[in-house]
């Protein structure tokens, strides 16, 4: 059922009482059609086998046919779905997500209800799901570890090392077997996460890695699965031990002399940093299958590299926009959601239709990044678009958020992430062996299952 509020009937001078509505099945239709990807791919910790699935069978393209049949059959939006105990507002106009994005978090808190319940199981303190003074706390002392407002973090000096070691050792056994495959990167992934987390004393401990791991499996389950509190306990003693005998050069180290209130929780936080880490993994391997197959991107990657001290640290302009292009192609964090605190107006100067406090608001990224009509790139890979301005003018791409709450780590995912691929792409040249092929003369998969992409690996 679809519900709307004759525009010409509401006063000129006054806000709407609603806008458009969906109630019943069909908005119980829309959610399903919008949210099962990622449901079902895990919000929390990725389900490898349904990845694969949701691969073959092209689910994100549902979501972005469903949020293209909501702006032709509704306009600009925000629609409204009632869902059983639940509204949500999808947003469906570039101008409304930087406005959402911008007025966070108030009046549209980050804390969300869903996201509190799939985050609680691993990190019941962290900032995303605090509110208030303790959520400025807490951003503060998250800003100053991860040194959020500098191009480059502060322990890149120790970092670089780390990385050139553990990306050397990975090729040593990667130009004897020919072959690159996901087991083989994301072993090596964590080892180098674990030693800029902990230190290099953590780098063969999977112990809290594999800890965390089942507790965001408990996340993706939301309400339908009890809590762990004593999994909870002991993975928060494996961080406390780590902090308590902070390796100099760690971001442990940097927790342990960094001044915070009681409230703040320090090593609190650090649980969403291994998760954040984790959708980092992710993005890189996907953008070594972009450059593998991307021929001319590969020259200016290796043209970056080649001219560069690989021992010193460096910025990668260019790998860091082959980056930043694979999260737009394939966002980690594909739904944005926030809860409004108050009442809010929509409309020319708000004054088309009110939206009631306590709704969710949902910015579905990918289907914004991949949207044809209003991005002439949308499909394709083009790393360009962040060195050139396009980019930002277009407020509907956000790969690590916008506003006040943007990801507070994302100068140093990219400084990681880019360090990794210098490293990987300095000494040899990838070829995607897997399935679905990636080529420039044809629009991207909207999905791409990134522990099925195979490498050969040839000696540069």
């Amino acid at each position: 059922m679809v519900t709307h509020t004759n525009p010409s009937a509401a006063p000129t001078t006054a806000p709407r009482a609603e806008g458009p509505i969906l109630t019943g099945w069909e908005a119980v239709r829309v959610a399903t059609a919008l949210g099962y990807p990622s449901v079902a791919a895990g919000v929390i910790a990725r389900r490898r086998p349904i990845m694969a699935v949701l691969e073959t069978v092209r689910a994100d393209d549902t979501t972005l046919e469903t949020v293209r049949e909501l702006r032709h059959r509704f306009g600009s939006g925000p629609v409204q779905l009632r869902l059983p105990g639940r509204r949500l507002a999808v947003v469906l106009e570039p101008e409304d997500v930087a406005r959402v994005l911008a007025e966070s978090p108030d009046p549209f808190t980050p804390a969300n209800r869903e996201k509190k319940s799939a985050l609680s199981p691993f990190q019941p303190r962290g900032v995303l799901i605090s509110g208030g003074h303790l959520r400025r706390q807490r951003r503060d002392f998250n800003e100053a570890v991860l040194d959020t407002s500098m191009p480059v973090h502060h322990l890149a000096p120790e970092i670089v090392p780390v990385i050139a070691e553990e990306t050397n050792t990975l090729l040593d056994l990667a130009v004897r077997s020919g072959r690159l495959d996901p087991d083989q990167f994301t072993k090596m992934w964590w080892r180098i996460v674990r030693r800029i987390v902990f230190g290099s004393a953590a780098r063969d401990d999977e112990t809290p890695t594999d800890r965390l791991w089942r507790l965001r499996g408990i996340g993706n389950w939301s309400y339908l699965l009890p809590d762990r509190p004593r999994l909870r306990e002991k993975f928060f003693d494996d961080l406390y031990r780590y902090v308590g005998h902070a390796e100099p050069g760690s971001l442990a180290a940097t927790i342990a002399a960094t001044d915070a209130g009681g409230a703040v929780d320090p090593v609190g936080q650090m649980p969403h940093w291994l998760f954040a880490f984790d959708a980092a993994g992710i993005a890189c391997s996907r953008a070594l299958a972009l450059l593998a197959t991307h021929p001319d991107e590969r020259r200016h990657a290796e043209a970056e590299v080649d001219g560069a001290d690989l021992t010193e640290v460096q910025q990668y302009r260019y790998l860091r926009a082959v980056m930043l292009d694979s999260v737009r192609l394939w966002p980690t964090t594909p739904a944005i959601l926030r809860d409004s605190t108050e009442e809010t107006g929509w409309g020319p100067d708000g004054r088309r239709f009110t939206v009631p406090a306590g709704t969710a608001f949902l910015v579905l990224a990918s289907a914004f990044h991949r949207d044809g009509t209003t991005l002439e790139f949308a499909d394709r890979f083009v790393p360009q678009i962040w060195l050139d301005g396009r980019a930002q003018s277009y407020p509907q791409l956000v790969p690590f958020s916008a506003g006040p709450a943007e990801c507070p780590g994302r100068n140093l995912v990219l400084l990681v992430t880019s360090t990794v691929m210098a490293h990987l792409l300095a000494r040899v040249r990838f070829e995607l062996t897997s399935a679905p092929s990636l080529s420039p003369d044809r629009p991207l998969p909207a999905t791409l299952n990134n522990f099925g992409l195979r490498f050969a690996v040839h000696p540069r």
